[in-house]
């Protein structure tokens, strides 16, 4: 009776039907990871469309037609093995729980280059005092002081360069495998070094981890992480290296006070290795990597097929179906075999027509990083702040822990404002802050010494200017520029560039400040940091909502 009644009711008002945002993702916004290290999360637009249901079987009808729009967004999307699928293939929610580990370990390999920046703030003041080094070596020279900061830097060099000849026969987990045993060796060589030349040797050896491990982690978050969230992760990493300079800073004020407690303050980033060493053991290899091997006739097209199948499975905590899995390994086979990486671009390439353009670009930014002064201001952060007033190193490493946590906020606002602000914008005015920064410090060591808040204030302005402009902006737009062809070879030389200059001007800041006085080193950043101010307005492009071929296409046409 209840059923007849309702069938004679008038038919009731269609209901609102509501299409949650992933469902109109635009296709034209999506990225390629494949072309970048970093890759923008997809850019959707929230709708609230009301749209009146139809009959029953039209509403299933649209339900399927929306199902089918999600797997397209997703197939479109040229590096599919990183796309987070439920049973049926349509794409969902992201599984954070199954993305954090293999974002985190790779991610240690970041905070354990920026550790050794924070640990060695405190460890300078630590190694070359009679009264904490417990050394008969602690008197330093300039040179070998510049030595004992750099060394590090020089060994990442050369992990640069062994990472561009080694790291796609080793593969990205491999290299990450690699870079934690350096670390670890590196960390102990360096405690337990008897004189200086050992010092030295550990302190290289910790480098060519900070080499490898800064090569292979995006690209293994890249190639690992939900494409709804790799942006954002990629992003994070470099979050990571100023987690890890404030952890520096932290065991630098803890230990200042012990007697060779640079020792310790070194030796801490061999649990931190080990932790990420073992990480990388029990995560399974990039199926992207495994996929290219077979491209490139290392292994046989069915196994790398099986392998890549098996090691997204254990990226997504098998909640994938086995028919989405080999749809996702054949869409990723597919976008390799298609981007003519089979025969390897000769070396020239990079020098020519819109590669060269963007390498201009790119290797401007990272060398202009550096040259402003930004290894230098942040390992002589602490020898900076006692000279400014805090005369007992304890007190100059608290406040070094306050310029940690600070350049930590800066840089979230920079990951979270760079896709709505632009990366033109941010960089022109943060480095017109750290210009201004540069003088002030030139200028507390001229005239204002009686003001020691006055250092601590431009310390503050520059770290934080820093880390809205050059700081994240710089790689990024590293990743965004290169052509497809020639961007493992042209970024392997940005890395080298960022490298080289970095290790140069932390190795010269310690004599040139001695040559010149703190004054005018910091002048002579400032006067740099207008060389790359003008050089940012007239060459930079930006690149804020360009998909990557349109930058390419850009830059042809500039």
């Amino acid at each position: 009776m209840a059923k007849w009644l309702l069938s004679l009711s008038p038919p009731r008002p269609a209901p609102l039907l509501v299409l949650p945002s992933a469902s109109i993702c635009s296709p034209s916004t999506l990225y390629s990871p494949s072309s970048s290290l970093v890759t923008p999360p997809i850019s959707c637009k929230l709708s609230f469309s009301s749209i009146r249901s139809p009959p029953a079987m039209q509403f299933v009808s649209n339900r399927l037609s929306l199902s089918k729009s999600k797997r397209r967004a997703s197939v479109e999307d040229d590096t599919s093995v990183s796309s987070a699928f439920i049973a049926d293939g349509s794409e969902e929610s992201v599984d954070w729980v199954a993305a954090i580990l293999p974002f985190l370990f790779p991610a240690l390999g970041g905070a354990l280059f920026g550790y050794d920046i924070g640990a060695t703030s405190g460890a300078l003041i630590s190694l070359t005092s009679a009264e904490l080094s417990g050394t008969a070596w602690y008197s330093l020279t300039p040179i070998q002081t510049g030595l004992v900061v750099s060394g590090s830097l020089y060994g990442a060099l050369i992990g640069s360069i062994l990472a561009f000849k080694i790291s796609d026969t080793l593969g990205r987990r491999k290299e990450l495998l690699v870079a934690a045993s350096l670390y670890i060796l590196g960390a102990l060589s360096t405690s337990f070094a008897s004189n200086l030349n050992l010092l030295l040797i550990g302190r290289v050896l910790y480098g060519l981890g900070i080499g490898l491990a800064m090569h292979g982690a995006p690209l293994y978050i890249a190639e690992t992480s939900p494409s709804k969230i790799r942006g954002t992760l990629v992003s994070l990493k470099e979050a990571f290296i100023v987690l890890g300079i404030l952890f520096g800073y932290l065991i630098g004020n803890l230990e200042i006070g012990a007697v060779g407690g640079w020792r310790i303050m070194y030796g801490f980033a061999a649990p931190v290795a080990l932790t990420m060493g073992l990480g990388m053991w029990w995560l399974p290899p990039s199926p992207r990597w495994l996929l290219l091997s077979a491209v490139q006739g290392k292994e046989t097209l069915q196994a790398a097929k099986r392998n890549a199948a098996q090691a997204l499975s254990r990226l997504r905590k098998g909640k994938v179906s086995n028919e989405a899995l080999e749809v996702q390994v054949e869409k990723t086979l597919e976008s390799i075999q298609s981007s003519n990486v089979k025969e390897e671009p000769k070396f020239s390439e990079v020098f020519e027509g819109t590669s060269l353009k963007a390498l201009k670009v790119g290797a401007g930014l990272v060398f202009f990083q550096q040259v402003t002064g930004q290894p230098s201001v942040l390992y002589y952060a602490a020898s900076i702040l006692q000279s400014a007033g805090f005369s007992a190193a304890s007190d100059a490493t608290r406040v070094s822990i306050v310029i940690g946590i600070f350049k930590l906020l800066m840089t979230a606002v920079a990951v979270f404002k760079v896709d709505e602000l632009g990366r033109r914008p941010l960089l022109i005015a943060g480095v017109g802050g750290l210009i201004l920064s540069l003088f002030l410090l030139g200028g507390y060591y001229s005239v204002g010494q009686s003001y020691p808040v006055l250092a601590v204030i431009s310390l503050l302005l520059y770290v934080g200017c820093y880390q809205i402009s050059f700081g994240p902006i710089s790689w990024l737009m590293v990743s965004e520029i290169f052509p497809l062809r020639t961007r493992g070879r042209a970024l392997s030389i940005a890395v080298l560039v960022n490298f080289a200059s970095n290790a140069l001007v932390t190795f010269l800041f310690a004599p040139i400040q001695n040559l010149l006085g703190a004054a005018s080193t910091f002048f002579t950043f400032g006067i740099v940091g207008i060389i790359s101010l003008l050089f940012i307005i007239s060459s930079v492009p930006e690149t804020k909502g360009l998909s990557l071929e349109e930058i390419e296409d850009k830059l042809s046409k500039g």
